[in-house]
């Protein structure tokens, strides 16, 4: 932008992004120590401060040019104007991520997880504690969806800043205003609580909800009764449309902003019904042609003796 204004101020504007991402390899590259000499410990500490430190100093003052830059066009049009406040916005972003890296190497405090943002691009990406192994964490936003006996999806929920016991009660509730027919339902242990468990009990005729840690006798005995086990394997059927989802587009949403991602996930989910129900009419079609090839076939005659 500053040569398309015919500005001087960042003629070694290449050069300066050179150091920084110099500056922020050398920090990368540095590991706390795992000596019992506390001495060393201490003086790897502080090599590991200074480093950051020094990153920090760099980006600072290439924050600060960059505001004085834009404080200096005056009158900018309108495309030079969008230009410059998504500039701002990314100050914003750098003021954060400084104050943050400050705050946490440097004077050595736990940054609550409230404040942290793991995408500056897309802001409302979560950081997610999936709990399995090979793949204990991932960042994009939760969806919770209910699907029926037949594989059609018939409600979902983009989970903002929520947790699945957080929304147990409110999803099925959703659902049953379009499916007053929906009488049971499985659920993950995730969604278990004992407010949950009273409520669910109250809207549905049957709830498969297991519970966490120790069961009472009481309790392991109804887990492991015959008709709760029987329609706890159904619920396999779940995480099958979830890969499905993801095998057809929604692993990766391309489109931008929480708007955009609710949009494409609606879009996802109805494109996932259609295509369960093009497989129901083919198959049904197909069964159609087999017993009218059967009606075709001539009777063979047997001779009697």
């Amino acid at each position: 932008m500053g040569r398309d204004l015919g500005l001087s101020d960042w003629r070694q504007g290449a050069h300066q992004l050179r150091k920084l991402k110099q500056s922020l390899r050398d920090v990368s590259n540095l590991k706390h120590s795992t000596s019992k000499d506390e001495s060393i410990k201490k003086k790897k500490q502080i090599q590991i401060q200074e480093a950051y430190q020094k990153s920090l100093d760099i980006a600072i003052d290439q924050v600060n040019k960059i505001r004085a830059t834009l404080d200096s066009i005056k009158k900018p049009d309108t495309q030079t104007q969008f230009r410059i406040d998504a500039i701002k916005e990314y100050l914003v972003h750098s003021d954060r991520q400084v104050d943050q890296i400050r705050r946490r190497v440097i004077q050595d405090e736990k940054i609550p997880h409230c404040e942290k943002v793991f995408s500056i691009f897309e802001p409302h990406t979560e950081w997610i504690s999936k709990g399995k192994a090979g793949v204990p964490v991932e960042l994009g936003v939760k969806v919770c969806i209910v699907k029926d006996q037949n594989g059609l999806i018939l409600h979902h929920r983009i989970m903002e800043n929520e947790t699945d016991n957080q929304i147990a009660v409110d999803i099925i509730t959703e659902t049953k205003k379009n499916f007053p027919a929906l009488s049971t339902c499985s659920f993950d242990k995730g969604f278990h609580s004992p407010d949950n468990q009273t409520k669910l009990a109250a809207i549905l005729d049957r709830v498969v909800l297991p519970r966490k840690g120790k069961l009472s006798t009481e309790t392991a005995a109804i887990e492991k009764g015959p008709e709760f086990v029987q329609l706890r394997r159904k619920h396999s059927a779940v995480e099958s449309a979830i890969n499905a989802l993801e095998n057809h587009g929604l692993d990766r949403c391309p489109d931008h902003g929480i708007a955009g991602f609710k949009r494409y996930v609606g879009l996802a989910v109805l494109a996932r019904n259609i295509q369960i129900i093009g497989r129901a009419i083919q198959v049904k079609k197909l069964q159609e042609l087999e017993k009218a090839e059967k009606r075709k076939k001539p009777c063979r005659l047997t001779a009697c003796g």
